[in-house]
């Protein structure tokens, strides 16, 4: 671990420069004990694949000073008998067709059937990353490689919220309607950010997301739910395999 004071009120705390799941755990678990232990002078922590941003009251404490009292390297060295949970999301998605409408693009470049990408996709569980871009985008790792397809070469000026798409090497949703350019090959009914909510997102950097194949006609019925205010979103929370 890596500890670098950027400005006068932030610094970076580095982990191996790689993007794998035993990092980001590591760096997850890191953040959030950070997070915990409610220091004054800690305004935010912010997660990447490998590191941590952390913003300090520069007025009122040092950057010596917040090492001395935040004592970083005994919280690393907890993570080892720590039982931290963890959850994965299942989202359903309809995929294909007007929802998903890079669904044959995907399976032309992978020379698989449609069938084959859904049973693929669905297949996995990903670790979110890091959550950018938009509020609530999750950048998954974990794609099969027969999957992987590259990114669009025009962009969409206009992506519906919920798409689900694929570009290179990962898989992820637009949580609200934005232009892009990932292949989009499905589309959920989950609102996964919600101002009006508690808590507006649904997961965070360090917990998982899979993906259950559904038909138009129980796309429909969750969305009503939804709308309706019945729908409960505790049924989307698993364990991880």
């Amino acid at each position: 671990m890596n500890i670098k004071a950027i400005s006068e009120t932030h610094f970076m705390i580095y982990d191996k420069n790689e993007i794998n799941p035993d990092v980001k755990e590591k760096i997850s678990f890191l953040a959030m004990k950070l997070e915990q232990l409610n220091h004054p002078g800690v305004l935010s922590v912010t997660t990447s694949y490998n590191s941590i941003m952390v913003e300090f009251d520069g007025l009122n404490f040092t950057y010596e000073q917040l090492l001395e009292d935040l004592k970083l390297n005994e919280i690393e060295k907890t993570k080892k008998s720590s039982n931290q949970s963890k959850k994965c999301i299942t989202l359903p998605v309809v995929y294909g067709e007007q929802y998903g409408p890079d669904l044959n693009a995907v399976a032309d470049h992978a020379n698989i059937t449609k069938e084959d990408v859904i049973n693929i996709h669905t297949g996995g569980q990903y670790l979110i990353y890091a959550i950018g871009f938009l509020p609530g985008f999750p950048f998954l790792g974990g794609l099969d490689k027969k999957i992987h397809t590259p990114r669009k070469e025009t962009p969409r000026k206009k992506i519906a919220a919920g798409s689900v798409g694929i570009a290179n090497n990962q898989t992820g949703l637009y949580p609200k309607e934005s232009p892009g350019g990932w292949q989009i090959i499905g589309r959920t009914p989950i609102d996964v950010f919600n101002l009006n909510r508690n808590p507006m997102i649904l997961y965070e950097a360090g917990d998982y997301i899979s993906f259950e194949s559904i038909d138009e006609e129980t796309y429909n019925k969750i969305e009503k739910e939804i709308l309706d205010g019945t729908y409960d979103y505790n049924q989307l929370v698993g364990e991880v395999r």
